[in-house]
């Protein structure tokens, strides 16, 4: 389970929200009722997670490759043979509980994978049985029946093979998530399966083994109605978990919670937890990365007006606090008139600092490009031997952007997203292509999706999916479930597509027709 990573003394979550790590509201969050307060309904609340993929802790030693300073284009880093790891309490406290909990989410998932398995090797080991047996129990007391058993174990022996490849296709592929809950139509499928094959067996052991059948073709035949059963359940199945959700029947608007940022997909009949996998999954590529570094400029502003706020008690003591109530009411109200300018203000000075220290990146980037043409034109008179690998080009020509690049990343705010050997990488990168400096800079100009960044970058993979109603259900008009993470949730509505009555209109050719009536007053 890729979780929350921890370095440094610094939790994964904590360079991006300093504010989420407070226990006092992660208990709050834990310990809040999920009932309503009229007591009517109650919210079920479940877990969404990633399959794991890489170990909880990496190695330490490319963990301290990644640390490194903010100041990085200002400061000089020394590189010690020791370093200091601090780990808190509640760190250690939720990295155990997580990987409890990824233990019990593999076992679950392994212990499905073994039964659809089992049940898999059933199923084609049983038409094989049907024709094995029989010669190996009564072989002389069968009857022959020459080519046609012959053409009839050629048959079977391709459906299997095609009911193999299909099987590999449609259900043995590398699960995207931990669900919470079952998928209905898959278990529904195995179920039919298990029963029919039940069916199978219990039809040829009282039918063909207590009675020593010698009617070999008819026992063939017997196994070639099996298997050709099991492609129709086959072709069910890609009905039931392919074509059904094919055609759009739903619109999903997916709002989050911290910045309003919002998108809409269409789906069609799915499972509400089918259905947040899908907008789980459609999120990582099309919102931007959460930047909660944005969010905290209007709270410094309100806080700065409460803190110029200032209310004297010049009557004394015995006076009650409702004068001091209404003046600063009063206060509020006269500094809320003008916040509005001192707003105004504020954001016009930041688009001229952004602008004007884009420029300077622009220049930059553009001069340690031109200082890499200059390089690769010098080291094509060089010996074959001495030619400069893209690493070194990139270290070459780093330090002469990396005070702008800093400064601007700290005025969009955007500094904890990139690390210098992040940056190192895609500048490498771009000389290795042949890039320009536009593409270069395109990653920093302007916040792109989650998965264009690192998986320490990422707030979260493990989501909670709280619907009002059970999870299994299916999507319908009005439906309103919540996907929530560590630092923010997605909000998502569901509104089913209208009904379009379409009519056709007839127009008669001859009403396009009409007279033009020259005079000879005008000029037409």
């Amino acid at each position: 389970m890729d979780t929350e990573s921890t370095y440094s003394g610094y939790s994964y979550y904590s360079s991006h929200s300093k504010k989420s790590h407070r226990p006092g509201e992660r208990t709050r969050e834990r310990h809040k009722s999920p009932r309503n307060k009229d007591g009517r309904g109650s919210e079920k609340s479940v877990t969404i997670q990633a399959p794991t993929g890489e170990p909880l802790l990496a190695n330490d030693s490319a963990r301290t490759e990644e640390v490194q300073d903010d100041n990085w284009g200002e400061t000089t880093t020394a590189i010690t043979g020791t370093s200091e790891h601090s780990i808190s309490q509640e760190d250690i406290a939720r990295i155990s509980k997580d990987m409890e909990d990824s233990v019990g989410l593999d076992c679950k998932r392994y212990l499905g994978l073994t039964v659809a398995s089992f049940l898999g090797l059933l199923v084609f080991l049983t038409p094989v049985a049907f024709i094995l047996l029989p010669p190996i129990l009564w072989r002389e007391e069968l009857e022959p029946c020459g080519t046609i058993c012959e053409g009839l174990f050629i048959s079977v022996s391709f459906k299997l093979l095609i009911l193999l490849i299909g099987t590999w296709a449609l259900f043995f592929r590398k699960q995207r998530a931990d669900v919470p809950r079952v998928f209905v139509f898959r278990a529904l499928l195995l179920v039919l399966i298990f029963l029919f094959v039940v069916s199978y067996w219990l039809f040829y052991g009282v039918r063909i083994l207590d009675s020593r059948d010698r009617n070999y073709q008819g026992i063939v035949q017997y196994a070639v109605s099996l298997v050709d059963a099991l492609l129709f359940i086959h072709y069910l199945a890609i009905i039931l978990l392919e074509l059904r959700q094919l055609q759009p029947m739903f619109t999903l608007q997916v709002v989050r919670s911290t910045d309003g940022e919002s998108r809409f997909y269409s789906l069609g009949h799915l499972s509400i937890q089918r259905a947040a996998l899908v907008v789980l999954e459609n999120y990582y590529k099309d919102f931007t990365i959460y930047n909660p570094n944005l969010l905290t400029a209007s709270k410094f502003r309100a806080a700065k007006h409460m803190a110029g706020l200032k209310v004297y008690n010049v009557d004394g003591p015995s006076n009650n606090a409702t004068g001091q109530s209404r003046a600063m009411i009063a206060a509020a109200a006269r500094r809320r008139d003008s916040s509005h300018n001192e707003l105004y203000y504020e954001e016009a000075e930041h688009e001229r600092r952004v602008k004007k220290r884009r420029a300077r990146l622009v220049v930059a980037v553009e001069e340690a490009f031109l200082h890499i043409q200059r390089l690769q034109a010098e080291e094509q008179q060089k010996a074959p031997g001495e030619v400069m690998e893209p690493r070194e080009a990139a270290q070459a020509i780093f330090p002469s952007m990396a005070r702008a690049l800093q400064r601007y990343l700290r005025a969009t705010r955007q500094q904890h997203f990139h690390s210098m050997e992040s940056i190192l990488q895609h500048l490498a990168c771009c000389i290795t292509n042949g890039m320009t400096p536009k593409a270069f800079l395109e990653r920093y100009l302007s916040a792109g999706p989650t998965l264009q960044y690192d998986k320490e970058r990422w707030l979260s993979t493990q989501w909670r999916l709280i619907s009002d109603e059970a999870v299994t259900n299916g999507l319908r008009d009005g439906i309103v479930f919540v996907l929530k993470c560590l630092d923010f949730s997605l909000v998502v509505n569901v509104k089913k597509i209208p009904f379009i009555v379409l009519s056709e209109e007839f127009i008669d050719p001859k009403s396009h027709k009409f007279v033009l009536r020259l005079q000879s007053e005008t000029s037409v």
